[in-house]
């Protein structure tokens, strides 16, 4: 009784590092495949669009509306000191630095690590992965290598998208709804947002590319047989990719940003 919640723990533990472990090895074998031809381009192009494209509107949705409530938030906290005319600086810094990369990537994710995972989920299921190896074809190739490398090219492209409309959403909200002057809110965000801020962000939005296609990737070839296997991995790919996200965004920002 008194020992066994430490053993509940104990277990959890364990079955988390061997998830990791399982996954390193996953990315171990991901990236031998990536140096050894055949590559397959066509692959490659058909995931950026889908990745990339495809995923335009809910990050530019969600990049309008962040700027703009950032925008409304950072003026009703500033006027309180008198420094509502910080509010074009710290949006385009915020946004370029942070909220751009890490909200996109979590759109990015949802969207996604889940269709991926579900996609080669249910391959497998339907057993094309077998046909694939049937057929001399190397699944991790075929389907991973193209998927995480489209991914690490197309999230930083969104990313950049989604600074410069996130900033776009605070103009709006700054000089429409809170009287800001135009010129004066441009020349603000010119005069203090640095290159490092914006190559900064992509550079987040890489690494955060590459984690959302290698874990959807993950977990749909190991996904378990049947529908129920295939809804498991799918949950399980948008949690852990929308996790290693964040995590990964506050190692990066430690490494790029501390004292």
């Amino acid at each position: 009784m008194i020992l066994a919640p430490v053993a509940a723990i104990g277990r959890s533990t364990l079955g988390g590092l061997a998830a990791l472990g399982r996954i390193a090895l996953f990315l171990g074998a991901t990236l031998a495949a990536a140096v050894r031809p055949p590559f397959y381009w066509r692959e490659v192009l058909n995931a950026f669009w889908v990745i990339g494209y495809n995923s335009l509107p809910v990050v530019g949705l969600t990049a309008f509306f962040t700027g703009g409530a950032l925008a409304l938030q950072i003026y009703e906290g500033g006027s309180r000191f008198n420094a509502g005319q910080v509010v074009p600086s710290i949006v385009a810094i915020g946004m370029t630095r942070e909220l751009g990369p890490v909200l996109g990537a979590l759109m990015v994710a949802a969207r996604v690590a889940s269709s991926i995972a579900a996609e080669i989920g249910t391959m497998k299921v339907t057993e094309q992965i077998d046909a694939l190896v049937t057929l001399s074809t190397d699944p991790m190739r075929y389907l991973t290598v193209p998927r995480v490398l489209a991914a690490t090219i197309a999230v930083p492209v969104l990313v950049a998208v989604g600074d410069s409309i996130g900033i776009f959403g605070g103009y709006v909200v700054g000089t429409g709804r809170l009287d800001l002057n135009a010129a004066a809110y441009l020349k603000n965000t010119a005069d203090y947002l640095e290159l490092w801020d914006i190559t900064s962000g992509l550079i987040k939005g890489a690494v955060f590319g590459f984690i959302i296609a290698l874990i959807g990737c993950y977990f749909g070839m190991n996904s378990a047989r049947g529908a129920q296997g295939v809804g498991r991995a799918t949950k399980s790919a948008v949690v852990t990719a929308s996790v290693l996200i964040l995590a990964a965004n506050y190692l990066l920002t430690e490494l790029f940003f501390s004292a």
